[in-house]
């Protein structure tokens, strides 16, 4: 799931004690005032040129934050936010997270601005980049090539022969990275929305938070029950399963989603996989591995793998509306070697290379920096140059980063010298999913590289705050309705849980009745009760 590796446990625990003006985390710590006393202005967002456009009343700016907040004389990185102005009478900022971790706040709530239009009648609607992510530091490994993804070529024998690779690739991301992979993690994030609420002068941490945004959510109250306003948790991640366990779960889930979907298409007239189920499962696993051996490129030149076809269709399977277009983009693909549509999907799709005689701007020239302005840039008062678009590896990178340094039993080096371990975790995550399971495991696999991750999202427990809603999902492929279950316990009397009957990952955008009870606690304080419900919206 996309909802889904840097700091020590100690770090951690340090982190948790540092002392901040405004009502951050007590005990004593390094002076943090600078950064929560820092002068924060809004101003218009500008695109240059391309795929998103920013509304005309957005506005975005950015706040600055320390690197490491056990030790902010070490170096500051900026975070950009945009946010939809309140419509009327404010009643403060409202933080959304989308998930991940790995997904870009910025251009998510320029993309959804109208879906947004409710809570916009009393809330400044915020996103933001998170730090290595989008436009605030983004980590990268460089042109690909050193990705941990690509570290494999084939010829290991051992465990061991992985482990060593993955390590070496890390070493290489931090190079192309810098200084912000190794301080990534939602214990940090969470430090920095604290930060970023103070500068926008909300007393409370009014938040939405979509998939991975939910265990952000939970991270806060744990870490700042006192500055905890209304929060909603929808798609709820796990706080307790290592990321071996929820890996697998989260292929088990796409592969039930795939095999739901796959059913549906061969009962419509012209299903490119075939008018039998069982065919076109098979048809779908097929495709997959003619494209590992034998790519398609994209009119753009683009190379389509088996890889980004799994990709692709993990995506779509978030929401069941997705469906018919999926349907036609698998129709490109078979019948015309077509993968843009499913690229576009996946949000993978690059613009086409700038005529060389007109440049990418059409007047002659390159655009700011030699880099196409189809990707968004932005503009604000207080920044003059242009702000270069992400690394297109951008968001892979920063969910291995931040799932690895939250998990304190992901595998070791112990586990890597276990090839009968390792080999029967292949055959779990085979067996789970035969679309799915390799590139979960992979996603396990990647952490060998890095640091040991932090044990304070796994002790979690009991968080004094006011009331705030979790809404889970029966059917959805990536967070199960247990998980929403589990986290409300783990939370305690606090969390009241919204039973949503319907399928897709997440809800708020799927579901009216879901919508409708959210919006609703969020701009009136209207709690759901206890065991609520809503119907599936078929």
């Amino acid at each position: 799931m996309r909802i889904r590796c840097v700091i020590g446990s100690a770090m951690a625990l340090a982190l948790v004690g540092v002392g901040a003006p405004a009502g951050a985390a007590e005990g004593d710590g390094p002076d943090l005032s600078r950064f929560y006393d820092q002068k924060f202005a809004w101003a218009s967002c500008k695109v240059l040129a391309g795929v998103l456009e920013f509304p005309g009343d957005m506005q975005c700016g950015k706040v600055t934050v320390p690197l490491d907040y056990a030790a902010p004389e070490k170096g500051t990185i900026d975070l950009f936010l945009n946010r939809i102005p309140a419509s009327g009478k404010k009643r403060g900022s409202l933080f959304l997270n989308f998930g991940g971790p790995g997904s870009a706040g910025v251009p998510g709530v320029a993309g959804r601005a109208k879906e947004f239009g409710d809570l916009t009648k009393s809330y400044d609607v915020v996103g933001f980049d998170p730090r290595g992510v989008g436009f605030s530091s983004p980590a990268t490994c460089g042109d690909g090539s050193d990705q941990p993804s690509s570290a494999l070529d084939g010829d290991e024998s051992t465990a061991a022969d992985v482990m060593d690779k993955f390590t070496k690739a890390y070493e290489e991301c931090k190079k192309h990275s810098g200084p912000v992979l190794q301080h990534m993690g939602t214990i940090n994030v969470s430090r920095d929305l604290d930060v970023m609420r103070h500068n926008l002068g909300d007393k409370k941490l009014n938040f939405l938070g979509f998939s991975y945004g939910t265990r952000l959510g939970a991270v806060y109250t744990a870490q700042f029950p006192k500055n905890t306003g209304r929060l909603v948790l929808d798609g709820v991640d796990t706080l307790t399963e290592p990321l071996t366990e929820s890996s697998l779960v989260g292929a088990q889930g796409q592969q039930t989603a795939l095999d739901n979907f796959v059913t549906w298409c061969a009962r419509n007239e012209g299903c490119p996989l075939g008018a039998n189920p069982r065919d076109a499962k098979e048809n779908i696993a097929k495709l997959v591995t003619t494209l590992k051996a034998k790519p398609v490129v994209a009119g753009n030149g683009q190379e389509f793998t088996g890889d980004d076809l799994v990709h692709s269709l993990g995506e779509a399977l978030y929401g069941r509306g997705n469906w018919p277009y999926l349907s036609q983009a698998l129709t490109s693909l078979i019948t015309d070697d077509d993968p843009r549509s499913l690229l576009r999907i996946s949000g993978s799709l690059l613009p086409p290379d700038p005529d060389p005689d007109t440049g990418p701007t059409g007047s002659g020239e390159e655009g700011p920096g030699g880099i196409s302005p189809v990707r968004v840039m932005l503009r604000t008062a207080q920044e003059e140059e242009p702000v270069k678009p992400p690394p297109d590896d951008n968001s892979g990178i920063a969910l291995t980063a931040v799932n690895c340094a939250d998990d304190p039993d992901r595998l070791t080096v112990a586990d890597f010298e276990n090839d009968a371990k390792f080999e029967r975790m292949a055959r779990d995550y085979a067996k789970a999913s035969p679309i799915f399971g390799p590139s979960a495991l992979l996603q396990v696999r990647m952490c060998a590289g890095f640091p040991a991750g932090t044990d304070f999202v796994r002790g979690i427990k009991n968080v004094h705050t006011p009331k705030f809603l979790l809404v889970g999902t029966r059917g959805d492929p990536a967070t199960p309705y247990r998980w929403t279950v589990e986290t409300a316990k783990r939370l305690g009397d606090s969390a009241v849980v919204l039973d949503n009957k319907g399928d897709g990952h997440g809800a708020y955008f799927s579901s009216k009745c879901v919508k409708q009870k959210v919006d609703d606690f969020l701009l009136y304080g209207s709690q759901v009760k206890s065991g609520s419900s809503c119907g599936s919206d078929k």
